[in-house]
């Protein structure tokens, strides 16, 4: 698994730049900004960053273990406005929930809704396209095979938050579900990598490099949909099945 996601990072590297040098000055750039499930390690913003054209750029600023409020209060905010995106792609909402404590966890009907609205207004003030991304769901089935999903909450307050302050959003909670069930719960284990607790699990929220590679397409074809500047840095999409309503 080492070898392969070492191969995978070389792959990517034309597309995901962190050092920002001069060659890169005339690129699109677009800044990462997330928890783990969006970080290069564990998430999918490195396959994202390999299906950029040339004239893009991907700064992936995403920190494991961010929720909305812990995001900001470390700092990471600022340091990601500090690399001067013409766009950021910002998604939260796992780390948000009950049960990760204080220093983190927001409620989707007041807090976290309020910085996420913080979030889109300082970034229009530094001069960047806010989108907003919402959760990708969990690896967790029902019997039946079907998504069981606590995030609801979140993405629901993250789609009125985009309404109300009219900004873009890619609904890769809505994606990613139709993803996993068309997969099935079996199959699916392989888009995660070995549970760290070990014996034998499958970790069913962060992504494999097959996960990555399936769930960052979804990425790209709605940002292809909902923010047409951004078109000149994607490839057109294949047709793929809509997402689940």
């Amino acid at each position: 698994m080492r070898f392969v996601w070492t191969v995978f990072v070389a792959a990517a590297l034309a597309a995901s730049s962190f050092a920002g040098d001069n060659s890169q000055a005339d690129k699109v750039r677009i800044v990462l900004v997330g928890d783990s499930t969006v970080t290069d390690k564990a998430g999918w913003g490195l396959a994202f960053a390999a299906l950029l054209k040339p004239e893009a750029e991907c700064v992936n600023a995403a920190q494991s273990g961010s929720s909305s409020k812990s995001y900001y209060d470390s700092g990471y905010w600022k340091r990601a406005l500090s690399k001067k995106p013409a766009f950021v792609l910002i998604q939260f909402g796992h780390n948000d929930q009950p049960g990760k404590g204080p220093e983190r966890e927001t409620d989707p009907k007041t807090t976290y809704r309020e910085n996420l609205s913080r979030y889109i207004d300082q970034a229009r003030e530094a001069g960047a396209q806010p989108i907003l991304v919402t959760s990708m769901a969990r690896r967790t089935f029902t019997p039946d095979g079907k998504i069981a999903s606590s995030l609801t909450p979140y993405v629901d307050a993250m789609q009125a938050v985009a309404a109300e302050k009219k900004v873009p959003v890619v609904d890769l909670h809505a994606r990613s579900i139709t993803l996993f069930e068309s997969v099935g719960a079996e199959k699916s284990k392989a888009f995660g990598p070995p549970h760290p607790n070990g014996g034998g699990l499958i970790d069913g929220t962060h992504l494999s490099v097959k996960g990555a590679k399936a769930i960052a397409p979804l990425v790209a074809e709605e940002l292809w949909n909902v923010e047409p500047a951004l078109r000149a840095c994607l490839s057109a999409p294949e047709k793929s099945a809509p997402a689940k309503q």
